[in-house]
C-alpha cells in the first residue's frame, strides 16, 4: 500500500509542477487516480511538508511550497 501512495505522491506533485495549484476535484479528474489515493497522496506529500492547502473560492488548493 505504501508503494501506490508514495507512486500517488510521485504523480500529484509532477501534475502541480507542471501545472501550478490546482483543486482536489480537478487534480481527481484530470490525473484519473481514485480520491481516496489522491487523499492518500496529498496527505504524504503534506507530511513531507511539500504543498499547501488552502481554501479559495470554497474550493480546496493544493499548491507546491
Amino acid at each position: 500500500m505504501s508503494d501506490i501512495v508514495g507512486n500517488t505522491a510521485g504523480e500529484i506533485w509532477k501534475y502541480l509542477d507542471e501545472n501550478g495549484p490546482t483543486s482536489v476535484a480537478k487534480l481527481i479528474r484530470e490525473t484519473k487516480i481514485d480520491e481516496k489515493n489522491i487523499q492518500r497522496g496529498i496527505g504524504w506529500l503534506s507530511q513531507e511538508d511539500k504543498v499547501t492547502i488552502e481554501i479559495i473560492n470554497r474550493a480546496e488548493t493544493i499548491s507546491l511550497k
